[in-house]
């Protein structure tokens, strides 16, 4: 399967095309490090507090997810835990009997009332501190801090002929989709933004992104 997806993510490129975005995705590789030590002694206070308040249900803090990375590779995605421990049973019972509920997460992949999220899980998206585990996959270089948001192996055939686009790239923290309505977008939507970023992608572009985050992110902008 990995190798599967990892050809479906190769493409012929001139050299010098290839040569341009190598250099791109090393100044980006060099942004992520410094961002990620700057970021550090702030994140591993607030990740802690998280952390214990997440425990206290008796489930884990942090879980990982199989996410499709730079080349088509996958790779775990890490992200503090804001459902309930079966989350994925409760999602395919709910979704076999509701069919509104079916039909919002075709359209969306997600719910926007979703009986599975915990009260802590609640304020953690919506400040979107549940992706801060996701410091350590830009560290490892599974990540960008800017870029397309990490996609599920089964949303690979919802890109279509998009998905070659999606894999020259690390997947990120935060990006076109992140400042332009986050859940309010369709999953249609978000794929147009990822493709728009990635024909666009600079690091003055990406250090412009990280900057709008931050008033996005204290709106609550497309939040749920």
């Amino acid at each position: 399967m990995t190798m599967q997806i990892a050809e479906a993510g190769s493409q012929h490129v001139p050299a010098a095309a290839a040569g341009a975005r190598d250099a791109t995705l090393l100044a980006q590789r060099f942004v992520d490090c410094l961002v990620c030590v700057l970021a550090a002694p702030f994140a591993l206070t607030i990740a802690a507090a998280i952390a214990f308040l997440i425990r206290l249900d008796g489930g884990a803090a942090v879980f990982s997810q199989r996410r499709v990375g730079l080349g088509g590779r996958p790779f775990n995605c890490l992200k503090f835990r804001s459902m309930v421990p079966d989350a994925d049973e409760q999602l395919e019972t709910m979704l076999a009997r509701d069919e509104a509920a079916r039909s919002e997460w075709e359209r969306y992949q997600k719910l926007a009332s979703d009986p599975r999220i915990t009260p802590i899980g609640k304020l953690i998206r919506a400040s979107s501190l549940d992706e801060l585990p996701q410091l350590l996959n830009v560290w490892r270089g599974e990540m960008s801090i800017v870029g397309p948001r990490p996609i599920l192996l089964e949303q690979i055939a919802l890109y279509g002929d998009s998905f070659r686009a999606y894999c020259t790239i690390r997947p990120g923290i935060t990006g076109l989709w992140q400042i332009g309505g986050r859940n309010n977008c369709t999953f249609a939507e978000r794929v147009r933004l990822d493709m728009q970023y990635v024909c666009t992608r600079s690091v003055l572009r990406d250090l412009r992104i990280i900057v709008l985050t931050i008033p996005a992110v204290f709106a609550r902008k497309g939040a749920r």
